[in-house]
């Protein structure tokens, strides 16, 4: 499905996240994968985890908030692999509860639109002029918490910036129609990653990782080549 094709996923996150089980479905599927994490290790881990099985990888740090960060990490790839991405998958950011407006603080919304909202800013501003090369896709991780039944009370910082990433999604499919690049994002429930497990428990309600990894397999291939500015939610 992807031979021959370089797929970039970011946040790609440590054992039992939900980059683990993505990675490895785009690699049974033939993608060399650009791995990045802000974390060495993991986007090291991650892919020599790839690796060891015979499937091409290489893991990469980047701080996908810091514009000079991503302009190094676009350069490096550019270098190490050919110029033509396939794929951009967008998962890297975090949440945190801020509690209601009133009594929140501006360092959590601060981070909250940093690590979610800045992060696929800057990474999808980057790699756009490779991924209008093949003609790519591009997919955004967005949240539950970005649809219009979720109010977003106790969590205005997660929820504003998953809802900016969906716009992000939603303006990059129309932008970039014409280069024949596509942009979707997916909006998730909790998936059961090792993080939500200790944090929710195991009796709480979860999108199931290898669910996850088959929507973004199916986005970043041809078979969704008619599917362009969607929010998709997965619950």
């Amino acid at each position: 499905m992807f031979n021959g094709s370089t797929v970039v996923l970011t946040g790609v996150g440590g054992e039992g996240q939900v980059g683990e089980i993505v990675a490895r479905a785009l690699a049974d599927r033939g993608a060399s994968l650009v791995l990045v994490d802000r974390e060495a290790a993991k986007a090291e881990a991650r892919a020599g985890a790839l690796v060891d099985t015979g499937r091409p990888a290489r893991g990469y740090a980047c701080d996908l908030a810091s514009p000079d960060a991503v302009e190094r990490l676009v350069a490096a790839v550019r270098r190490e692999h050919d110029d033509n991405i396939r794929a951009l998958v967008h998962m890297a950011g975090g949440f945190a509860m801020s509690g209601p407006v009133a009594d929140s603080s501006i360092e959590v919304w601060n981070r909250q639109i940093a690590i979610n909202l800045t992060t696929a800013y800057l990474t999808a501003r980057a790699f756009l002029p490779m991924l209008r090369v093949a003609g790519g896709s591009l997919v955004f991780f967005a949240s539950q918490a970005a649809l219009p039944a979720t109010t977003g009370a106790d969590m205005a910082a997660y929820a504003v910036a998953k809802t900016g990433v969906a716009v992000l999604a939603r303006a990059i499919a129309a932008e970039e129609r014409k280069h024949g690049v596509r942009s979707n994002a997916l909006a998730p429930a909790a998936i059961r990653t090792a993080a939500n497990l200790t944090s929710m428990g195991a009796g709480a309600r979860f999108v199931e990782r290898e669910d996850v990894a088959a929507a973004v397999v199916f986005l970043c291939s041809d078979a969704s080549r008619a599917i362009n500015g969607q929010v998709i939610a997965l619950a």
